[in-house]
């Protein structure tokens, strides 16, 4: 079997090895693959493993060889899947694999507005406690998460892990998701309309798959509904929101912050209105990097492979 890996340098920069495809034939590894370069690196491939480079009608038409594509997460819209199936075309993806990682992010961001470490910690380097005349001093407000509430629109696996810690924390915790009984999974959590989560909430995290419906979700009529004292966060999907709309609502103070590891167009653009929004934090869509992470990423890529070869795949889209 020849095996072709397009764009291998997000998952592995170096820290990890590609050693196993070995096990089941020939592979070359490129680190990044511009879509013009698709056809021509795949050739007569058997398997294609895949995380952002676009795997067309196009693309199999010209690659009739190809029998399997990987894809190395859990999104799989980089892929024609019914032009696949229709080629007979296994495709394959990663589910589940980043759960922990991307609730631990959120927290990351919400710790990040209610504590302010790295204000404080860069006040104290820059000289202001060895002049202060007391014990003490902060330069932004601080906030308390017992008794505040998290509201979680979206309540899949990383939903509910999110939803968990906030429990650890003492935050009362709300959600919104098409399956209503979803809520009862995670004992202690509030169903709640759309419109009443983004009125009562102090923290709201996006947890939903982006469709026609949730494209723009956060959008002025939503951005009305909410406190002036209200915290979004966003590592789901960045078109969720309506990305001037926030921009505008951040600069007038209509909401205190904002925080996203997805934006809509990645890597970021120099026109991107979120680069003038004030109180908000921004990390180009790391959730997902950690060392452990995409150990148990390239674990899950490696089987899915081996289950296709032996006739009964796993994780098929």
């Amino acid at each position: 079997m020849k095996i072709i890996v397009l764009d291998g340098y997000a998952m592995n920069p170096g820290d990890l090895s590609w050693n196993w495809l070995e096990k089941y034939g020939t592979f070359t590894v490129f680190d990044r693959t511009e879509t013009r370069q698709a056809v021509e690196r795949i050739g007569n491939a058997d398997a294609v493993l895949v995380n952002k480079v676009p795997i067309t009608e196009d693309v199999m038409h010209s690659c009739p060889d190809l029998r399997y594509v990987g894809v190395n997460a859990t999104g799989y819209n980089v892929v024609d899947i019914a032009c696949a199936h229709k080629r007979g075309i296994t495709v394959t993806n990663v589910p589940g694999y980043s759960t922990s990682a991307v609730a631990q992010q959120v927290f990351a961001f919400i710790l990040s507005f209610s504590n302010r470490i790295k204000e404080h910690s860069d006040s104290v380097f820059a000289g202001d406690w060895l002049t202060c005349p007391d014990f003490t001093y902060w330069k932004t407000p601080l906030c308390e998460l017992e008794g505040k509430t998290l509201g979680i629109f979206g309540f899949g696996a990383i939903g509910k892990k999110t939803a968990v810690i906030a429990q650890a924390f003492g935050m009362r915790v709300l959600c919104h998701t098409r399956r209503k009984e979803a809520a009862q999974e995670v004992p202690g959590v509030l169903y709640c309309t759309k419109e009443e989560l983004f009125a009562q909430s102090d923290f709201i995290s996006l947890h939903c798959p982006l469709t026609d419906e949730t494209k723009h979700l956060i959008n002025n009529k939503i951005i009305a509904l909410m406190k002036k004292t209200s915290v979004l966060i966003n590592t789901a999907r960045g078109a969720l929101i309506d990305e001037e709309a926030l921009q505008k609502a951040l600069v007038k103070g209509q909401i205190a912050g904002f925080a996203a590891d997805v934006i809509s167009e990645e890597p970021m653009t120099q026109n991107n209105p979120l680069l003038r929004a004030p109180n908000t934090l921004l990390t180009p869509h790391i959730a997902w990097a950690s060392l452990e992470t995409r150990k148990r990423l390239m674990n899950i890529v490696e089987n899915n492979l081996k289950l296709f070869l032996s006739g009964n795949p796993q994780n098929v889209v």
